[in-house]
């Protein structure tokens, strides 16, 4: 059963500790009489019920990792088996065993907690490079088992397809179509694999890939336009409300710049004091994408450093650096309606995507609703009213949450109060749509929860993060985390270059006590995302926006240009990481 494991000054909760039992054992829908799993989110469920691992393959690994100290049970499995080689067993095969009939689903899930339980960090990793990952096992028929049962094939999955050639279709970089395909067509395949598979696919379709997308679930980005940062022009500076202005940037030598994604952001580095660190914000594009030139809408924050540089200082045919567009928030395009909502200056990334749905004169039925307070404080009113005019099927909605007795209902407005899931349900939005929602950390929570409640699908919900995002650390028992700060405990002075977090706005200088920029973020309480800690499941994948990395072992699937994989991975120049 899971417990509490002391892992690197924190609590892990994981099942991985597995022990041999006696005498027959029933094995049910989820699990194995008297087993359980600690994560349920990467573990568990009816595809993965009950995990295969071989002795072939342990007398491979204690030769390979020169080791006599080897238990059943050691990498976490529920039944230890002599035979069914990963290169054999196919996804889809039926075994009976005892009482009990099983259907191969999937390979097993990479995860920092075999390496724990090996006492090998790097175990995830080897798993998958040498093809050896095990398998993953849904209960057909409920039955007695117990060490010592015959294992007999009762069918064979269609398309024949092994643990191991669908794990290395996953996790390396070779994603044929045909292969793809082949996977799709296997009804055992477990709901995330196959939805990994269509990620995979659908990028093969538009050629455009940030990486691995069936691991990342980031599908149609390409990589940046550029690296590092380039000087842009400021060509036009517009008041859109008493709060928010714009700045319209172009290439120094007119040439038009490379198109964004609507949705995107470009971070931008500014000098207030030449002799001081440099303040890197990012800010969403909220222009025409493909106009050749870039606008960013900028909230004017109070003691904003940023904010208060680019309002006060920067006029027109001033310089700026700025990053390429980079950012997964982006447009689809997918054939069922469109919702936009936003609150404040959250519309800057969905004004992009309706300038874009405007020009492209698309047919589908557009929503767009916005919160703000009043009219003076509502960036963008009457450029939105001319887009959503140009669109066949639009509707809108304004909520004013303490409008003014200049501002007009029914033109300038619609409600009093706030965007909130009872004026959502109000306004009978399609259920099939593609949602987008920018605002306030609990603004999204909140509108994301009740569009599920309402029968949204999930997967159709899209929300944009201006802050941090949030962590993903699978089994740390939660603790209150404190705002990311300068590292407490230092392994001695600074010996590298710089690394900045950008979105925590926390520059630190490098040592190589830290180990890896993953650990490095630790230490600043900078939240971070991660599973396998070894570079295979790219969970940890972050933007790179400018310097160089070198990684500390030898990547099954390196990440695209401009990304990173922090988990196992050291600056060798001063770094941007968008974090």
């Amino acid at each position: 059963m899971p417990q509490d494991v002391p892992w690197r000054g924190r609590i892990t909760h994981t099942g991985v500790w597995k022990r041999p039992v006696t005498g027959p054992r029933t094995v049910r829908r989820l699990n194995v009489d008297g087993d359980g799993q600690g994560d349920l989110k990467g573990h568990g469920g009816p595809h993965r019920a009950v995990l295969v691992y071989q002795l072939d393959s342990y007398r491979y690994w204690q030769e390979h990792l020169e080791r006599d100290d080897f238990v059943h049970g050691q990498f976490g499995e529920n039944f230890t088996v002599e035979g069914l080689p990963d290169d054999e067993v196919c996804i889809g095969d039926q075994y009976r065993i005892g009482e009990a009939l099983f259907e191969v689903t999937q390979p097993r899930v990479t995860c920092y907690r075999v390496g724990l339980r090996m006492n090998e960090p790097q175990m995830p990793a080897l798993l998958v490079a040498h093809g050896r990952p095990g398998f993953y096992l849904k209960v057909l028929t409920e039955g007695v088992v117990e060490a010592g049962d015959e294992i007999v094939r009762t069918r064979t999955g269609p398309e024949a397809m092994t643990v191991r050639e669908i794990d290395a279709l996953l996790y390396t970089s070779a994603h044929p179509r045909a292969q793809l395909e082949r996977a799709l067509r296997i009804p055992a395949l477990s709901p995330g694999w196959k939805q990994s598979m269509r990620s995979l696919l659908d990028d093969r379709d538009t050629g455009m890939s940030a990486g691995n997308s069936g691991l990342t679930g980031v599908s149609g980005t390409p990589p940046p336009a550029w690296q590092g940062f380039r000087p842009l022009e400021v060509t036009r500076i517009t008041v859109e409300s008493a709060s928010v202005f714009s700045l319209t940037l172009r290439a120094q030598d007119d040439s038009p710049l490379p198109p964004a994604l609507p949705g995107q952001f470009v971070t931008v580095r500014m000098r207030p004091d030449p002799q001081g660190s440099p303040v890197i914000r990012s800010y969403s594009l909220s222009g025409t994408p493909g106009a050749g030139t870039y606008r960013i809408s900028v909230k004017q924050e109070t003691n904003g450093a940023g904010s208060g540089y680019l309002r006060r200082h920067v006029a027109l045919h001033d310089t700026l650096e700025v990053a390429a567009p980079r950012g997964s928030f982006v447009l689809r395009t997918t054939p069922g309606p469109v919702v936009l909502i936003s609150a404040g200056v959250g519309a800057t990334p969905v004004l992009a995507m309706l300038r874009h749905l405007a020009a492209t004169k698309d047919a589908r039925p557009v929503w767009w609703i916005h919160g703000a307070r009043n009219g003076s404080e509502h960036p963008f009113g009457q450029e939105v009213r001319t887009l959503l005019a140009e669109l066949p099927a639009s509707h809108c909605h304004i909520a004013y949450s303490r409008p003014r007795d200049v501002d007009a209902r029914g033109s300038d407005y619609q409600s009093v109060g706030r965007v909130t899931p009872a004026l959502l349900s109000s306004l009978g939005l399609p259920a099939e749509a593609e949602t987008y929602i920018c605002g306030p950390v609990t603004f999204m929570d909140g509108l994301t929860s009740a569009l599920a409640a309402d029968g949204a699908d999930p997967s159709k919900v899209h929300t944009e993060i201006f802050g941090s995002a949030g962590s993903i650390t699978p089994g740390i028992a939660p603790t209150e985390a404190p705002a990311p700060h300068m590292p407490t405990v230092l392994p001695g002075p600074p010996t590298g270059p710089s690394v900045t977090f950008t979105r925590s706005n926390i520059t630190v200088p490098w040592n190589a006590g830290y180990g890896t920029l993953l650990e490095l973020a630790e230490a600043c309480d900078v939240p971070v995302r991660w599973s396998c800690r070894s570079g295979v499941c790219h969970t940890c994948q972050t933007a790179l926006v400018s310097g160089q990395v070198d990684y500390d072992l030898d990547l099954v699937d390196p990440p695209p240009g401009g990304s990173v994989l922090i988990c196992c991975s050291q600056p060798t120049a001063d770094i941007l990481l968008d974090l």
